[in-house]
C-alpha cells in the first residue's frame, strides 16, 4: 500500500456476515502492510473531542507551576513537562528531547483478583488539574468511548484471523490501557530546534492497539513503510488513526507490523501552527498470556509466551528519558 488506508466499520456493525468479512480483510490487510490505518464510522464524536480539546489547550496554556502540580514522568498519570521525553536526533547515540508536552492518564478502578498482586501498579488514582475542572469529565469520556472502539476494532481482528470474536479479551474492563493528551507547541513558542530533533522521535508503540485522534498539520505523523521510507500519514477528518503496539505485533508473530512512527517538528513555512493529538493505547487484562496463536493465519513465532503486564513492565523500563 502506497497510503494509509481509511476503513469504515459501519459494515461491521450492520450484521451482514459479507460486510463483517470485507470489513475484517481490509484492517488485515492495513495491518500487514502499513501496521497503520484510519477508521471512520466510529462512535467517538466529533462534540466530544472538540470538548477534550478546548480542556486540554486550557490547561496546557496554564502556568508550569500550576501544571507542576501535577507533574509525572513520562508514561505516569498527570502532566509530562516538555524535554522529559527522548526521541533520536542526529542518530542512534544522540538524544534530543521531544517538542512537545503530554497531560496522561488511565484506568482507576483495580479489578478483581489484581488487589495485592504486582500488577496493580496499572490501577489507581488520576493526577486531574484543580484548575480546568472540566478536564477530568470530558477526557474520561473521551477514555471510556475509545475503549468502546478498541473493543470493536479486536473483535474485527479476531475474526480476520478466524479466532473466537473475543480471543483478544473479553473487553476492556479489566484492561490497563492508558491515555494521552499530546500537546504540540507552535515553534515561535519554543524558539531553536535541533537537528533532527522531533516533535516526537521515531518510536514504535507499546499495548495492542493506539487509537489517537489527530490535528491536520504539515508538522504531520510518519510511518517507515517496509521500504524503510518515511511516509504521511494524512489527517483525515472524523477518522482514528490506528496503530498495531508491540504487543499485539508479538502475538501474531509479526503478521501486523508494529511501525516506527515519528511527528514532524513544528514547521519553519508555518511558525504559529500548534497542534494538539488525543490517544488511547490498549491494554489488556496484565494476566493475559500471550503466546502462539491457535491460528494458521498467524504462522510461526520467535517469541516465548509472556503476561501482558511482564511485557509492558520491561518495555517500560526501556524508554528513554531527556
Amino acid at each position: 500500500m502506497s497510503v494509509v488506508p481509511v476503513v469504515d466499520l459501519t459494515p461491521w456493525r450492520s450484521g451482514d456476515r459479507a460486510g463483517r468479512r470485507q470489513v475484517a480483510t481490509d484492517v488485515d490487510r492495513a495491518l500487514c502492510e502499513v501496521g497503520f490505518l484510519q477508521v471512520t464510522g466510529h462512535r467517538v464524536s466529533a462534540a466530544l473531542v472538540d470538548c477534550v480539546r478546548e480542556e486540554a489547550r486550557s490547561f496546557f496554556a496554564g502556568p508550569p507551576a500550576t501544571k507542576a502540580e501535577v507533574a509525572c514522568f513520562p508514561g505516569g498519570r498527570g502532566w509530562v513537562p516538555p524535554g522529559t521525553t527522548a526521541g533520536a536526533a542526529g542518530g542512534p547515540d544522540l538524544l534530543a528531547p521531544d517538542l512537545t508536552e503530554s497531560f496522561g492518564f488511565g484506568p482507576e478502578q483495580v479489578p478483581p483478583g489484581l488487589r495485592g498482586t504486582a500488577e496493580e501498579e496499572w490501577f489507581g488514582p488520576n493526577a486531574w488539574p484543580a484548575g480546568t475542572p472540566c478536564l477530568r469529565p470530558a477526557a474520561t469520556a473521551f477514555g471510556d468511548r475509545c475503549a468502546v472502539v478498541a473493543d470493536e476494532l479486536l473483535r474485527v481482528l479476531a475474526l480476520a484471523l478466524d479466532l473466537d470474536d473475543d480471543f483478544f479479551g473479553p473487553g476492556s474492563a479489566a484492561g490497563a490501557w492508558h491515555a494521552g493528551l499530546h500537546w504540540y507547541p507552535a515553534r515561535e513558542r519554543i524558539g531553536s530546534v535541533a537537528p533532527g530533533q522531533m516533535r516526537i522521535g521515531p518510536h514504535t508503540d507499546g499495548g495492542t492497539l493506539t487509537l489517537t485522534d489527530r490535528e491536520p498539520g504539515l508538522g504531520c505523523l510518519q510511518v517507515r513503510a517496509l521500504d524503510g521510507e518515511w511516509a504521511d500519514v494524512p489527517a483525515v477528518p472524523g477518522a482514528l488513526t490506528v496503530s498495531v503496539g508491540d504487543l499485539l505485533a508479538r502475538w501474531t508473530g509479526d503478521r501486523w507490523r508494529s511501525a516506527p512512527h515519528r511527528v514532524l517538528p513544528p514547521p519553519v513555512e508555518l511558525p504559529t501552527e500548534e497542534l494538539l493529538s488525543l490517544r488511547y493505547t490498549h491494554e489488556p487484562d496484565p494476566r493475559t498470556v500471550v503466546e502462539r496463536l491457535p491460528t494458521a493465519a498467524a504462522g510461526p513465532t520467535r517469541y516465548e509466551p509472556v503476561t501482558a503486564g511482564r511485557f509492558r513492565r520491561d518495555r517500560t523500563a526501556t524508554v528513554p528519558v531527556g
